[in-house]
């Protein structure tokens, strides 16, 4: 804990709260408070002696929070919006972040076993298997035993390649390096974004009136993108395979 969370010499200011004030502030219980800054959805309180006080920021987080939770969004999913926000972030700059960022967010992640992903694969089960999966990020541990998966659609896709007869081991090594050539990918579009629409945005001021033009812009980049790379691919594919073809039927030939 830093010395500025940790400082019994300061007073606190105006602007702080205890957890009943924070909660009676934005509307919530205090228990629920409580849950989500286990959660990791607050910033830690600045503590004077034994007591932690609240301000501004934690106020709008508590408020996205409730927003979000009434739009039908999971904690879990709110989670993953609020990880990148800066721990300061107001209410304006949280709304912000959260509008650029929901576009990207990845389905909800997928409870299940090592037993039922190998059934829906048509394979034995492998722990080994599930290491890999670890290691890439693609799957977390639960203490229960079960596991996370993080991205079900990739998931959906990897056992669809299985059942064709790949083996989990080969398919995971192939993904790993798809992945590397992914993020390279997603961080030619983003910078490409921020060189050009963003920059502009910010270099005017961030003016409101251009706001739902930006995120607009945001929306439409990630199909609009994906489109262009699956166009990509097809053709690449398709020379790929070509030549593939041809050096086996040259090598049936030789024999």
């Amino acid at each position: 804990m830093s010395a500025a969370q940790d400082d019994p010499a300061r007073e606190p200011s105006e602007h702080d709260l205890t957890v009943d004030e924070l909660a009676a502030r934005v509307g919530l219980t205090v228990r629920n408070v409580r849950a989500y800054s286990a959660r990791g959805l607050l910033p830690p309180p600045r503590m004077v002696g034994r007591t932690g006080h609240y301000g501004r920021e934690h106020v709008a987080r508590l408020l996205l929070v409730r927003e979000m939770l009434a739009e039908g969004y999971s904690l879990a999913m709110i989670q993953r919006t609020l990880s990148t926000a800066p721990p300061t972030a107001s209410s304006a700059t949280l709304a912000l972040h959260r509008a650029l960022l929901a576009p990207w967010l990845p389905p909800e992640p997928e409870v299940t076993t090592g037993a039922e992903l190998a059934a829906r694969a048509g394979v034995p089960e492998q722990p080994e298997v599930v290491d890999q999966l670890v290691e890439l990020g693609l799957v977390e541990r639960l203490d229960d035993g079960r596991m996370r998966v993080m991205d079900p659609a990739l998931l959906t896709a990897g056992l669809q390649v299985v059942a064709l007869g790949v083996p989990p081991a080969a398919l995971i090594a192939a993904q790993a390096e798809v992945n590397e050539h992914v993020q390279a990918i997603a961080r030619t579009y983003v910078q490409m974004f921020v060189d050009t629409g963003w920059r502009a945005f910010v270099e005017a001021g961030a003016p409101r009136e251009r706001l739902d033009e930006i995120l607009a812009t945001v929306t439409r980049l990630q199909p609009v993108a994906a489109q262009a790379v699956l166009a990509a691919f097809r053709t690449e594919m398709a020379a790929e395979v070509a030549a593939a073809v041809e050096a086996a039927l040259s090598q049936l030939d030789e024999e």
